[in-house]
């Protein structure tokens, strides 16, 4: 049983919490917010997925690209895989790979489409761009 299925009340107001659900980079995290403090307990789970994630996001790989048959082949590294595992996301044989501009290629596993993928990076750009003007 997991303990955000039971009633948690604010340590500040003694009120009970509501469930909230944040998506943040893809991820969602499960927390409970004061309604009358604003006070926001996320879930644990959640938020050591999330930091794991973001540790791998921050971290830069080097890795051989090597020529197989008619075509090149980069090893993804196991700290990768094996992350994407442990979220349950299946990689299928296959992925979507895509030409995004010059210099780099985007690699998408699992339903998200690429220009998906593409729209939400423009987005993310322009917030950043207009943050800084």
């Amino acid at each position: 049983m997991d303990i955000f299925q039971n009633t948690i009340l604010c340590a500040n107001c003694n009120v009970k919490m509501n469930r909230v659900q944040t998506n943040k980079n893809g991820f969602v995290l499960r927390s409970v917010i004061c309604p009358k403090c604003g006070s926001r307990i996320i879930h644990p789970k959640d938020e050591q997925e999330y930091k794991e994630f973001m540790g791998l996001k921050n971290k830069q790989f080097h890795v051989k690209m090597r020529f197989v048959g008619n075509s090149y082949a980069v090893s993804i590294p196991k700290e990768i895989v094996d992350f994407m595992h442990n979220q349950e996301k299946i990689i299928d044989e296959m992925v979507k790979l895509s030409f995004e501009e010059f210099g780099r290629i985007n690699l998408c596993f699992g339903n998200q489409n690429s220009n998906e993928v593409n729209k939400e990076k423009e987005l993310e750009k322009i917030k950043k761009e207009n943050k800084y003007n």
